[in-house]
């Protein structure tokens, strides 16, 4: 005993793990005696508040929803063209489903948009378009809700319908039918918006991830009923809500509860739709007996062995304790456990450093998503309150500009450097930024692939323009220094007070800078969007657009690729903005591919072309690149053509001919003869291929050469009308006057002054 008394800190050690054996031993006991109720009790007040979350966003995604339905009802569209037998206007109907796409991309529980028109075979969805039956039993086949349904149904007098969760057959091409699991929502027409009647798939499996169904405790589920009180989404099969509908559906509360054999019943009433959402949970843990004799044996079983393991513990541990005395002591150490706990001291302070890190760098992501929350936003009313928590995070000073940043690889730059990842750009602006000249505080932000968006603090006493000037000069220096190999090219918005939901303005003059800049800016590596001009003066002339598409069609390369190259010229001298060009350079488009092949393998060729084409032109820098995507669809289009059509009574053949022959005597049982058939067959096959007479096509061709003659020659009228097939000039003016509603000494003036 002596002895023991003597070793004061073997004794130390002993008692203190008798200690905690006796708080561990009271606090197993009241474990034991309230923990399972308590947990129980705790467990269900949490997932109350999950659930609640759940239906917050529930409730968000048919918002979204529902906004997406007037978004393209608001879509400018006219599916007919006017004087033209009814036909759909296909060019809008691209422009439409590119609309559709655009819409849904940032919606990932969106599985398809489906547009379609009373009295129109036509369906046009995100991803193409496709005949209405045709859809509906190949695409999204089922039993129950096919087109001749769907139909049925828009005719009739509805509200905004949300139908159950049902298994729909998909198929797309080149791969196997496949059951998924979709809701279908369609608009209401109580106040009609619009001709458009619209259907969106809602991909059930990827709706409850988006809702974070997975959160809730395990064995529960949840049915959501519609204003109707009919089923839209059920995560159990063959629930009986019978005795459960009947005690709560004529409830006025919005929330209650009700226990059904050993299963909880709680039911939400929406603020939003009407919704109710039931959540089915068990009313108790499951084998309790079993839970309750395990503790108390793990209880015994811990003081024993804890009792045990107090005395062995309290002599292991002496000499350690004082080996650690020693080192904080700065004391001489001997032995081998001084060594093993300093190791183990330096680990945890590195482990420390490490987490520390990782918290930092967890930080950085939420304050990251917190911004692009922002920026998602439709309006300031929708962000979130917990984002304005980060302010302090996105703002330093009174004022501040917004400015994006977009990194491609030079196609002949230096290539002496390796590509850089998008979090190494990070680091580096977030590194350089701090000593930007002329700026405040900054803040970096990673956008998409290799595009940044940044906050440049205005302080105290800057102004805008300094800033911008400090961001040219650090974006100069970087691009030579630090970025080498990269072309850099950046937007700068107006300054706004420093809060949060002027992000959303600031945001929005970036992305109006980077499509209504003027061409004519394009050089420059900074654009600021408040320099902007609009200037409204596109060049797009219709005949020399006709003339394109005959030149196409007569094997005209050369004249072709020199059309196109003027017209973006023009427009590039009338410094118009990026945006209407990449428009022109679209239209151009569809006039370019009018003389391709018309085989179903062409078709999917064109298609591809059109996707090439159209991706090009969007992630243009600069009109030569829209140039060069256009002069390449000219040579490919031309390279498609092939050689002699087998049949002289071919389309492509019958335009070449009269763009070669024009100026002549072509009568109709002229070319009847040349083509081998009979002139009331031929006139009967023009009409229905061209879709205007044959007499309406050979003027159009004639009065668009003459026209050409009366803008660039000295010719006369009398020798214009010779050289463009008139047989006087009386009957050259007469005709150019029908078509244009002036004569042609009136058009040359215009054209002259012009």
């Amino acid at each position: 005993m002596n002895r023991l008394l003597a070793n004061r800190g073997l004794l130390q050690i002993f008692c203190s793990l008798l200690l905690v054996i006796m708080i561990m031993s009271a606090s197993s006991y009241v474990v034991y005696k309230k923990s399972i109720s308590g947990i129980y009790d705790k467990v269900t007040q949490n997932n109350r508040l999950v659930v609640k979350n759940i239906i917050q966003a529930f409730d968000s995604s048919f918002t979204t929803v529902n906004n997406l339905i007037f978004t393209i009802h608001g879509l400018p569209f006219d599916p007919v063209k006017s004087g033209d037998g009814g036909r759909m206007d296909m060019a809008q109907v691209y422009n439409l489903q590119d609309n559709l796409a655009s819409l849904i991309s940032s919606v990932d529980y969106i599985e398809d948009v489906i547009v379609f028109y009373d009295n129109q075979d036509l369906a046009i969805t995100a991803n193409g378009t496709s005949d209405m039956k045709l859809l509906f039993q190949n695409k999204y086949r089922h039993d129950t809700y096919n087109a001749s349904y769907w139909r049925s149904f828009s005719k009739s007098k509805r509200p905004f319908t949300v139908f159950p969760s049902s298994d729909y057959m998909m198929q797309t091409e080149g791969s196997k039918p496949q059951s998924r699991q979709l809701i279908a929502v369609m608009d209401g027409n109580k106040y009609r918006l619009s001709d458009k009647n619209v259907i969106i798939l809602i991909n059930a499996e990827k709706l409850l991830q988006h809702v974070n169904m997975s959160s809730m405790i395990p064995g529960s589920s949840m049915i959501v009923l519609d204003g109707d009180r009919k089923i839209a989404l059920s995560t159990e099969k063959n629930w009986d809500l019978v005795e459960v509908l009947n005690d709560v559906y004529f409830s006025q509360s919005q929330e209650d509860s009700l226990t059904r054999g050993d299963f909880e019943y709680h039911v939400y009433q929406s603020d939003y739709n009407d919704f109710i959402y039931i959540d089915k949970m068990p009313y108790q843990f499951q084998n309790i007996d079993t839970v309750a004799s395990g503790s108390r044996i793990i209880m015994v079983i811990a003081i024993v062995s804890a009792v045990l393991l107090s005395g062995l513990l309290s002599v292991y541990l002496y000499l350690p304790v004082k080996g650690i005395l020693q080192l904080f002591g700065e004391g001489r150490v001997k032995g081998n456990d001084f060594r093993k706990i300093y190791s183990g001291i330096v680990k945890v302070q590195r482990e420390n450093e490490a987490l520390r890190q990782r918290m930092e760098r967890a930080e950085a992501d939420m304050c990251r998503n917190a911004f692009f929350r922002v920026l998602e936003s439709q309006r300031s009313s929708d962000i979130a309150r917990d984002v304005l928590k980060y302010e302090p995070f996105f703002f330093r000073d009174r004022s501040f500009v917004m400015a994006s940043l977009d990194l491609r690889l030079s196609q002949k730059g230096d290539r002496s450097h390796p590509a850089m990842e998008p979090r190494q750009v990070t680091e580096l602006l977030r590194k350089e930024l701090g000593s930007m000249a002329g700026a405040g505080y900054t803040a970096v932000f990673h956008q998409r692939e290799m595009q940044f968006l940044i906050l440049l603090g205005i302080p105290q006493g800057g102004d805008r323009q300094t800033v911008i000037s400090g961001w040219a000069a650090f974006i100069q220096e970087a691009n030579r220094d630090v970025l080498p190999g990269y072309v850099l090219r950046s937007f700068v918005s107006k300054d706004y007070e420093a809060h949060v939901p002027n992000l959303l303005s600031s945001y929005q003059d970036v992305l109006n800078g980077m499509l209504y800049r003027n061409v004519q800016d394009e050089a420059q590596t900074v654009i600021d969007t408040a320099a902007v001009q609009y200037v409204g003066d596109v060049y797009f002339p219709l005949e020399k657009m006709d003339h394109l598409a005959r030149c196409l069609t007569a094997g005209l390369t050369e004249e072709s690729l020199q059309i196109v190259t003027d017209i973006i010229h023009e427009n590039a001298r009338r410094n118009i903005h990026h945006y209407h060009l990449a428009h022109v350079a679209k239209s151009m488009f569809l006039y370019l591919i009018k003389p391709a092949k018309a085989t179903a393998e062409g078709d999917q060729e064109l298609m591809q072309l059109e996707s090439r084409f159209i991706r090009r032109v969007e992630q243009a820098y600069d009109h030569r690149e829209i140039t060069e995507a256009l002069l390449e669809v000219v040579k490919k289009v031309a390279g498609s053509r092939g050689g002699e059509p087998k049949s002289k009574l071919n389309p492509a053949f019958i335009s070449q001919y009269i763009e070669l022959h024009y100026m002549n005597n072509l009568y109709l049982d002229h070319m009847a003869e040349v083509l081998d058939t009979s002139p009331k067959y031929f006139s009967n096959y023009f009409k229905k291929t061209f879709g205007i007479n044959y007499v309406e096509y050979l003027n159009k061709v004639r009065l668009a050469h003459a026209r050409e003659f009366l803008k660039n020659t000295d010719y006369n009228i009398s020798e214009i009308g010779e050289k463009t097939g008139y047989m006087n000039a009386s009957t050259f003016t007469t005709t150019f006057k029908k078509y244009y509603g002036i004569s042609p000494s009136e058009y040359r003036k215009m054209a002259g002054e012009g």
